[in-house]
C-alpha cells in the first residue's frame, strides 16, 4: 500500500527501512493492527465464497467451459432461469414450458406453452369484436395501406390496457431480455384458410417509423389458436 497509516501519537505503524539519524531497527515486525487487519481480510474473502459471490478461476457449475477462466452457463440453462425467476413458467393442460432452441445464428427459439389457455381464450375475446383487414406500411408516408402480399385480419390492443396484458407484456420483456417500454402494443391477427402474409423484413424505410422508436430487433409470435 502507498502511504503510511499512523497510530497513537502520529507514529507509523509500519517502520521503514533505514531511517534518518533515528537509529531504528531494520526489518521491525508488522504491529498487531496491521496482523488484525490482515486476517479480517482474510475470513472477508473467505466468506465470499463460501456465500458464491465470488468464483475462482476454472470454477464450474456443471458442463462449462473447460480451461482457465470462468465458465459460461449453457444457452439453455440461461433460459430456464430467467423463465422461473420471472414468472414464466405457466403451467397448462399441455404440460411444462420449457425452451426450444431452432437456431443461435439468427436466434430463433420456441418457447412452448408460453401462454395458458384462459390467457389465449382472453385475448381472442378481446380482439374479435374490432377485427378487420390487415394492411402493410407505407415506405412513402410512414402511414398504412392495402396490400395484396397480406390478406389476413387483425387488430391492436392498447399497451398496457389491463392488468392481463401487462402481465403478458412483462413476461415477453422478460423472455426477449427488452425493456416493455421498447415493446409495441400486442397485434392478433386472424388467417382463414389460403390468407397468408408472403416473406418479408420487418424492416422500416421511410423516417416517420425510425423516428419513432426505431427499427424493430425482436419479433415475437404467440399462437392463440391452432387448427
Amino acid at each position: 500500500m502507498a502511504g503510511r497509516a499512523a497510530g497513537r501519537g502520529g507514529r507509523p505503524l509500519l517502520g521503514g527501512v533505514g531511517g534518518g539519524g533515528g537509529g531504528g531497527k531494520r526489518g521491525a515486525r508488522p504491529s498487531t493492527a496491521v496482523v488484525a487487519a490482515l486476517l479480517l481480510a482474510c475470513a472477508a474473502l473467505l466468506l465470499l465464497l463460501a456465500l458464491g459471490a465470488l468464483s475462482l478461476p476454472g470454477a464450474s457449475d456443471g458442463a462449462g467451459t473447460r480451461g482457465a477462466g470462468l465458465a459460461r452457463p449453457r444457452p439453455r440453462a440461461r433460459f430456464r432461469r430467467s423463465a422461473t425467476e420471472s414468472g414464466l413458467e405457466v403451467r397448462g393442460e399441455k404440460g411444462e414450458p420449457w425452451t426450444e432452441v431452432l437456431s443461435w445464428e439468427p436466434r430463433a427459439f420456441v418457447y412452448h406453452n408460453f401462454l395458458s389457455k384462459e390467457e389465449c381464450d382472453y385475448l381472442i375475446s378481446l380482439a374479435k369484436p374490432h377485427m378487420k383487414k390487415s394492411t402493410v406500411v407505407d415506405s412513402a408516408t410512414g402511414g398504412s395501406k392495402d396490400s395484396r402480399v397480406r390478406t389476413s385480419s387483425g387488430t391492436f390492443l392498447r399497451r398496457g390496457q389491463d392488468k392481463i396484458i401487462r402481465t403478458i407484456e412483462k413476461r415477453i420483456a422478460d423472455y426477449t431480455f427488452i425493456p416493455v417500454e421498447h415493446g409495441e402494443g400486442l397485434q392478433v391477427l386472424h388467417y382463414e384458410v389460403g390468407q397468408k402474409y408472403e416473406p418479408h423484413f420487418d424492416y422500416f424505410h421511410d423516417d416517420y417509423n425510425t423516428k419513432n422508436g426505431g427499427q424493430r430487433i425482436a419479433t415475437l409470435l404467440m399462437y392463440l389458436y391452432v387448427l
